[in-house]
């Protein structure tokens, strides 16, 4: 007769990070970052993507679900999404234990996954101030965000307004700052003097050539500036508007001073040789280049956009905040920066003390414990 033994069965932990169109940007340096961490921690780790150029990006643990046509990674974002998740819904039928954590298409997401009864967590990364001004959007984020298991965000402030403007719960956790990586890739090598000039103020921007990030104000600035101070600007980014911006800098007749840089795998040796970042854009999360720049002993002048950049700069503490869309004020805010140089290091110090709230493990720590209990 076989004897029953009493065995305590563990259940493996499957997961699906859905991110259908990975692109250039903070939000997918943070993807990547969580999705590497994960894999060392989930049994079963999958990703649902159209965008197969970043696979050597991931970890080998982890199960790639990607087309394998390269044709959608030159569709639009929506043909993105609905492929991404006619394989989702393809996942659903093989495994009937998994639960989504979506970083991306987040309305699309939680409605096919209620319709098959998944669990769903989704990350939210821009400020509502981005998509909430059109009444119908409003209402059918603030009903079908509502439907999720749980929501997370990446600054307090974006935290707050959820709550206010749509009653809606979430939770903060800070983008987690790969500080060791980023200090490490800095040090690669660049000729310095074919970039700036040894006396000018040598000034920076990183960022997608989208509307959101409002080269258009940050340029007027340049052309109100450049007869009052020395200086040289570098915008380093790629994206749509890339011509528009060319054909101000020709119009404003900036092209001896600003320079436009496609955009670079690696920022962070512009960004360290430079004296000021500067971040024009009308609504951010939390953007990751600002703690980048802090790291890298930038000054940092940001728009007062909603929502992350007063947070990490603790209301001026730690840089100067502008007045979104008003070139005039950034232009107060550089001259002030130029000729309050002892009072802006005290500043740039404090901000780099204020980087212990996004330390890399802690942050990952935190995005992990949410992932296992939902």
């Amino acid at each position: 007769m076989l004897n029953c033994l009493n065995t305590t069965v563990k259940m493996k932990k499957k997961l699906i990070l859905f991110m259908p169109s990975i692109e250039i940007g903070g939000v997918e340096k943070n993807f990547i970052i969580i999705a590497n961490y994960f894999a060392k921690h989930f049994d079963e780790l999958s990703i649902i993507t159209t965008s197969k150029k970043y696979k050597k990006e991931f970890d080998q643990n982890i199960k790639l679900i990607i087309p394998q046509n390269k044709i959608w990674e030159k569709t639009s974002r929506r043909v993105k999404f609905l492929v991404s998740l006619f394989y989702l819904i393809i996942e659903f039928f093989k495994n009937k234990e998994v639960k989504v954590f979506c970083f991306q298409a987040n309305l699309y997401c939680i409605l096919v996954c209620k319709i098959f009864m998944k669990k769903i967590i989704i990350r939210s990364n821009s400020s509502p101030d981005g998509w909430s001004q059109n009444p119908l959007k409003k209402f059918l984020y603030k009903k079908i965000l509502k439907l999720s298991d749980k929501i997370i965000v990446n600054s307090l402030k974006f935290k707050k307004q959820l709550k206010t403007k749509f009653d809606l719960k979430s939770y903060c956790i800070y983008n987690p700052l790969n500080s060791e990586d980023i200090l490490k890739l800095s040090k690669q090598s660049i000729n310095k003097n074919k970039l700036f000039k040894k006396k000018n103020l040598k000034l920076i921007n990183v960022a997608r050539l989208e509307d959101q990030k409002d080269h258009q104000t940050l340029l007027k600035a340049m052309l109100l500036l450049k007869n009052k101070i020395n200086f040289q600007l570098i915008i380093i980014g790629g994206g749509k508007n890339r011509n528009q911006i060319l054909k101000l800098i020709n119009e404003y007749n900036l092209k001896k001073i600003v320079k436009l840089k496609p955009f670079i795998k690696n920022p962070y040796p512009y960004m360290k040789i430079s004296d000021c970042f500067i971040l024009s854009s009308i609504y951010e999360g939390l953007p990751n280049v600002l703690l980048e720049a802090i790291l890298l002993d930038n000054f940092i002048i940001s728009s007062n956009c909603p929502t992350g950049p007063s947070e990490i700069l603790d209301n001026n503490k730690g840089g100067l905040l502008f007045k979104t869309s008003s070139p005039e004020d950034l232009v107060k805010k550089i001259l002030f920066f130029y000729k309050n140089k002892k009072i802006c290091l005290k500043k740039k110090q404090f901000a780099k003390k204020r980087l212990s709230r996004f330390d890399y493990q802690d942050n990952l720590k935190k995005y992990l414990l949410m992932a296992e209990n939902f």
